[in-house]
């Protein structure tokens, strides 16, 4: 198929369009900065609709991963980015009757706070979301679900705690903190949360270009399905990582109360680094969030084939592999 994967930048982009390419598909990406890969490439904003509409020209399934991942900045640049982006994906992929687009949202979209154990993709809840991304990405979602039609398929594919080598949102945070000394478990470090090593990710988000058409208007989370309890997960990134774990653990209350001073003073003072607690990240740190993953495997005929063992693993010898 001719297919075009924004946000390639980004390592699970990069690693879905590589995937693509692979297999023998003919990947065009589309994303504000080269990503190096052996594809036709379009640099614009996906915002910018006659850049959006170059780069989805003759394209039979659009997978649309770019997005403004983040826990700081303006709710205006989440609005541009997420929303005005998708829209400007959609309106394309309507012009250019493309059959197929595969949303990329996430689990956050329908976590509203409370423990979520087991369950199904859930719907996209805006004002419940917490954050800009997580309600930026849920006014998203909803968009592309409402743009399914019999003229353009559309399926929503969440991804939950993607990680692996090169990672920069989870793995390097986690990592950079704890060699500081200011990462501590947030509760009893019991709650079991799952988490998507990259690999299986990219894996799930082609099985979805596939599946795309049959299997339309809906939401799927996709996990390793290993729910494991967070200081576990934490002790072992760092493990692997080569630094230590960390040992000093805050009361949920405390640091809840920790996230909402830190977001006011970073909200005052209009700071753009990443806070080292929000509100979100004590929940994500101290509630169990993990999913029914029956649905998914069952709907694009994948499963993970990197257990979270093996993961582990392969993030300690890329740690270790010699630089360059």
């Amino acid at each position: 198929m001719k297919v075009l994967v924004t946000g390639a930048s980004g390592m699970l982009g990069r690693a879905t369009a590589t995937a693509l390419a692979r297999r023998g598909d003919e990947v065009t990406v589309l994303q504000r900065r080269p990503a190096g890969l052996p594809v036709r490439e379009v640099l614009g904003d996906v915002a910018d609709p006659a850049a959006v509409r170059r780069a989805v020209a003759g394209s039979d399934a659009v997978l649309h991963l770019a997005a403004k991942v983040d826990v700081t900045g303006p709710w205006r640049e989440y609005v541009r980015a997420n929303v005005e982006g998708t829209g400007t994906v959609v309106d394309a992929c309507r012009r250019a009757g493309v059959g197929r687009l595969v949303h990329v949202s996430s689990p956050s979209v329908a976590h509203g706070g409370a423990a979520l154990v087991g369950v199904g993709a859930g719907p996209a809840d805006p004002d419940r979301a917490r954050g800009s991304y997580a309600r930026s990405k849920a006014v998203a979602e909803r968009a592309a679900l409402a743009a399914d039609s019999a003229g353009l398929a559309v399926l929503v594919v969440r991804p939950h705690l993607v990680w692996g080598p090169g990672d920069t949102q989870l793995v390097e945070r986690i990592v950079e903190r704890a060699r500081s000394g200011r990462l501590p478990v947030i509760g009893s470090g019991a709650a079991l949360i799952d988490t998507t090593y990259v690999d299986n990710a990219a894996d799930a988000l082609v099985a979805a270009v596939d599946a795309c058409g049959p299997v339309h208007g809906e939401a799927l989370v996709v996990s390793n399905g290993e729910p494991r309890p967070v200081a576990e997960v934490i002790a072992r990134l760092c493990a692997a990582a080569g630094v230590p774990a960390p040992r000093r653990r805050v009361p949920f209350p405390v640091a809840w109360a920790a996230g909402v001073a830190v977001e006011g003073v970073w909200t005052a003072t209009r700071r753009r680094d990443t806070p080292p607690l929000t509100r979100f990240l004590a929940e994500q740190l101290a509630t169990a969030h993990w999913f029914d993953q029956r649905r998914t495997r069952a709907a694009l005929g994948w499963s993970p084939r990197v257990g979270l063992d093996e993961g582990f693993t392969r993030l300690r010898s890329a740690y270790r592999a010699p630089a360059g």
